[in-house]
């Protein structure tokens, strides 16, 4: 597995080796003891989710206040998205900040994204499915969530304004600097 910074203290791309022949493809996708190496701590995932969304959809911007605050390793399992990873961390030096990233069955990255970050994606393909750990579990008190079109955070969603399929509760979600609730 190759591991590779982003410009965001904390995220982690990952790209699984992937051995081919006229079969077909082996890769081995997780490597607990590898993932832990690299981050230089101890890491338990206690939840796995999966979900499927047509093309247009976005999900997000969305993360857990402590005590559940969740990192999350985020991959494709079909499809294509562009995923968003946006810090949310008051005392860190890339604080408001965003990176995205397409994430695809073809390319097989994955990405790790720590405590202390927003996450989101939109779906470039005709449709998609992602799989990814988590290392709390769900908590709806702790929820939370910022606005996916606040200008202010300049993202490129990759879609059509016109074309983009979201929630209620995501299209409400406060703007950024409207939002209080930060990570120290």
């Amino acid at each position: 597995m190759n591991f590779i910074s982003s410009k965001l203290y904390g995220p982690i791309i990952i790209e699984p080796k992937k051995i081919s022949d006229d079969r077909g493809f082996f890769s081995e996708i997780f490597r607990h003891d590898l993932l832990e190496k690299h981050l230089n701590r101890k890491i338990s995932f206690v939840q796995e989710n999966q979900s499927f969304s047509i093309k247009g959809t976005i999900r997000g911007l969305h993360y857990q206040i402590p005590p559940y605050a969740q990192a999350k390793l985020v991959r494709v399992v079909k499809g294509r998205v562009l995923d968003v990873v946006l810090d949310i961390r008051k005392s860190s030096p890339t604080f408001g900040q965003h990176i995205s990233l397409e994430l695809s069955e073809e390319n097989m990255r994955q990405i790790y994204i720590p405590h202390g970050f927003a996450h989101g994606f939109s779906v470039i393909s005709e449709s998609a499915t992602l799989n990814y750990k988590v290392d709390n579990y769900y908590s709806a008190a702790h929820e939370r969530g910022l606005a996916f079109n606040d200008k202010d955070l300049m993202i490129d969603w990759k879609l059509n304004s016109n074309d983009i399929i979201c929630s209620n509760k995501d299209a409400s979600w406060p703007n950024f600097l409207e939002k209080n609730i930060f990570f120290d």
